[in-house]
């Protein structure tokens, strides 16, 4: 993967930003997303943000590298607190880090969003927080997508600002992706399902204290929920 060739992930967030679109890429590592971006005369201007130094210095590098200074600001920073409000950004990517810790970037940073109408994430592990921010944030899904590269499973949610209400299933699954009932997406739950039974069934050699009975009690629930998709 580099600048110009990206991995079949990112390629797929890439996908859902817009044309002329000024983009804040959190997280954004070695700049490739955005650099990419630039390349192909999809966007003319972004801000890529690293909290960590040796990423940050990374994207540096690359940047200048690639002759983009002009076009992309990198920035040593915290979660949101890479976009200043002349920026202008109207649009946000954050990927490859875990569902949760991107929902809390997203309810940290929430007054940075004056000006953004589009979130594009991908989380590599628990995207029902980033389903559950969006409700409880005022931000709806318009998209989302799934897929499989290097034997792991990775879901794309789109978010534009407006409201939504969603059930337990749509906020564990995806409401779109449950739509769409992929093989890619019937291969991930059927995977999971496999693993809460075999983790329940050793719970069930285990002494029976609250803390051992309130999780056989939530993996039953899951079990339950998620055979609903898998026998559609």
């Amino acid at each position: 993967m580099n600048t110009v060739k990206l991995s079949d992930r990112l390629a797929a967030v890439a996908s859902f930003v817009e044309e002329g679109a000024v983009l804040a890429d959190i997280g954004s590592d070695h700049a490739y997303l955005p650099c990419y971006l630039v390349h192909a005369h999809k966007i003319e201007r972004a801000i890529a943000g690293e909290v960590v130094k040796g990423p940050f210095e990374s994207a540096v590098k690359n940047v200048k590298r690639e002759g983009l200074d002009d076009h992309i600001t990198v920035r040593l920073a915290n979660g949101l607190s890479a976009i200043k409000e002349h920026d202008q950004v109207d649009t946000v990517t954050i990927a490859g880090m875990g569902g949760p810790l991107i929902a809390t970037i997203l309810q940290e940073g929430k007054d940075k969003l004056f000006s953004v109408k589009r979130i594009i994430t991908q989380p590599n592990i628990h995207a029902s927080s980033i389903r559950q921010w969006a409700m409880e944030n005022g931000w709806k899904i318009v998209n989302e997508q799934i897929l499989k590269e290097d034997g792991k499973i990775y879901e794309i949610i789109v978010l534009e600002k407006g409201k939504s209400v969603y059930d337990d299933l749509e906020i564990a699954v995806g409401p779109f992706l449950l739509q769409q009932r992929s093989d890619t997406f019937l291969e991930k739950w059927n995977r999971e399902v496999l693993e809460w039974q075999r983790v329940l069934l050793s719970l069930e050699h285990a002494a029976e204290t609250e803390e051992i009975r309130l999780k056989k009690d939530h993996l039953s629930k899951r079990i339950q929920l998620i055979g609903k998709v898998l026998s559609d």
